[in-house]
């Protein structure tokens, strides 16, 4: 199985293809064919520089029409991204005139998820990692931080305790958010499971449109970088990037003076073995095991374990979910982080369009 080493389904077989490890998560699926490109030239007339998605509009004089101006809106990488590579707001501005490339949509809407623009100077972004100039020698867009092999290890003592990068050069927790050709049919559903996930369309139905931040275990799976921060007390959070969220794990012992009420990234209690962190967290009220339609029930139980390397590289990852509801047994998935110290967490502040 390609890139085995980063990610495992136990009960289920994953087949991963060579697509790219950046695809968009949100709502791209089912909205764009990943398999064609398509090129736009236009003029720019709105830009929204935002959490989730950067959006633009362009619009383009319809040949057929007697040159009839037609608005095409454009979807590309999210700002933190992009920021990561290197693009600032200020690349392009309303009033340009540039070349896009990217994948159509599957529906009748005229928009587009755009991989390349062409400036005006003749520059060219490239606004996803793993992509080959197409116009230009000169291009904007650094894919190093994203598409990072190898961490840094030269600070052991600070543990876990740090901020870690997901690395793009590997597939993500879930093969299906990077790989659009992935059959999620093949996890090992309950028969009601099975029938929910055939109902579901992915154009219309994707439970974090809107800037609706995800619940576990699906927000596990964020291409974002992730920061672990031990409070006074001893208990632990984990803030994730992504939505600016934070998960907070219990470390004391003893149950706790009354139930906690079920949340959406749910109640985590963890412990200590040796390097390892490993976390169990209950009482869950986010209904999807996956963004593109696999349900969870209220009693699904979650155990995680954070593995960092001797040298403070590299974050081990390891995340078995059972719920009987969905599954005929449990699965287990892995990915892992890297060190990178001029890596921070930025603001998200989702933005609905």
């Amino acid at each position: 199985m390609p890139r085995a080493a980063s990610l495992v389904m136990i009960g289920a077989v994953a087949a991963l293809s060579s697509a790219p490890a950046a695809l968009a998560h949100h709502s791209f699926f089912g909205r764009f064919d990943t398999s064609r490109i398509t090129e736009l030239e236009g003029e720019v007339v709105e830009l929204l520089w935002r959490n989730p998605h950067v959006y633009f509009t362009v619009r383009v004089a319809d040949a057929d029409a007697a040159g009839t101006a037609v608005d095409w809106e454009i979807e590309t990488s999210s700002l933190t991204v992009l920021k990561r590579m290197g693009i600032e707001q200020g690349a392009f501005k309303v009033g340009d005139r540039i070349r896009i490339a990217g994948n159509p949509p599957t529906g009748a809407r005229n928009e587009l998820y755009a991989r390349h623009v062409l400036l005006p100077d003749g520059r060219e972004l490239l606004l996803n990692v793993g992509l080959a100039p197409r116009w230009s020698s000169e291009t904007l867009g650094d894919e190093s931080l994203l598409m990072a092999r190898t961490g840094d290890g030269t600070r052991p003592e600070l543990g876990i305790f740090r901020v870690w990068s997901h690395t793009r050069a590997e597939a993500r927790l879930f093969p299906e958010a990077t790989d659009p050709s992935f059959d999620i049919r093949s996890y090992p559903l309950t028969e009601a499971a099975r029938a929910a996930l055939e109902k579901f369309d992915r154009a219309t139905d994707n439970p974090t449109a809107n800037c609706m931040p995800k619940g576990m275990p699906t927000i596990m799976e964020a291409p974002y970088p992730i920061e672990f921060v031990l409070e006074p007390d001893g208990n632990i959070v984990l803030k994730l990037e992504e939505y600016d969220l934070e998960r907070r794990i219990r470390m004391s012992r003893g149950p706790p003076a009354r139930p906690p009420a079920p949340s959406p990234l749910g109640y985590s209690v963890g412990r200590w073995e040796g390097r390892t962190l490993a976390v169990a967290t209950s009482r869950i009220s986010w209904p999807y095991f996956s963004q593109l339609g696999i349900p969870q029930s209220p009693n699904v139980a979650i155990v995680e374990r954070f593995t960092p390397s001797e040298d403070g590289s590299r974050l081990d990852y390891e995340m078995t979910v059972i719920d009987s509801a969905t599954f005929t047994k449990p699965v287990t998935l892995k990915q892992y982080w890297l060190y990178l110290p001029e890596v921070q967490l930025m603001p998200y502040q989702c933005t609905a369009r």
